[in-house]
């Protein structure tokens, strides 16, 4: 044999891990697969703050403001934006309720964070085009959320373990084996989301979010077949 050849030949048995033991020779590959699925359920976190009305008025200076715009109006406001863009009462939430601590000797203002529940990416247009965001102190996407996530688990952790089927099998096949039986399948502890920055987006336009529509997938299995001749 060439040495070219004999190199190639070392590697493709280190590349297939194929060992010699008691109960045979065995291949083991990694099969993966990724999962695309539609949201159908979009967590949109909303902040809101108390401000001082002087804050926009362009000239006062910090230590001149004392008109504070209490919390109870903006989340009035922002309840009257959330239903004009047809979220419902039973799609709010509220997360969280906090002081802000603006500066050294003036009023704390006093904040709160909504988990409102959407069904489409489009109604976050719709609601950033009727809120005052004078009182807004933050707007995000959270989690996404499928309703059928866990029959997609199933889907791809199968993709994967037949991915690493064809994988194996044309491997053995390429040193005139044929593949056998399966011995062992282990779930490599990944399955989940892939990490989506929507969870740390600041915008005010759903058209920024194109890139985070989906949820995406990724699953891996670590599967051991059997060698025969």
């Amino acid at each position: 044999m060439k040495p070219k050849l004999l190199a190639l030949a070392l590697l493709i048995l280190a590349t297939l891990s194929l060992r010699a033991q008691d109960n045979g020779r065995y291949i083991e590959v990694t099969g993966t697969s990724e999962i695309e699925v539609v949201p159908d359920k979009i967590h949109y976190l909303i902040e809101i703050r108390e401000y001082f009305e002087e804050e926009f008025d362009g000239k006062s200076k910090p230590e001149e403001y004392s008109t504070k715009v209490a919390l109870s109006t903006i989340e009035q406001g922002l309840r009257k934006a959330l239903a004009e863009a047809g979220v419902g009462p039973n799609a709010i939430r509220t997360q969280e309720i906090g002081d802000y601590w603006r500066q050294q000797g003036l009023d704390f203002l006093v904040s709160k964070k909504f988990d409102v529940t959407l069904t489409d990416f489009n109604q976050i247009n719709d609601i950033v085009k009727r809120i005052d965001t004078k009182g807004i102190q933050s707007m995000r996407i959270g989690e996404l959320e499928n309703n059928d996530m866990a029959a997609y688990h199933r889907k791809g952790k199968t993709e994967a373990l037949k991915a690493a089927q064809r994988k194996a099998a044309y491997l053995v096949e390429a040193m005139g084996k044929k593949l056998g039986g399966v011995i062992r399948i282990v779930e490599e502890d990944n399955p989940g989301a892939m990490p989506f920055a929507q969870s740390n987006v600041l915008s005010s336009n759903a058209a920024s979010f194109d890139f985070f529509r989906t949820i995406k997938n990724r699953y891996s299995i670590v599967a051991r077949f059997e060698i025969t001749d």
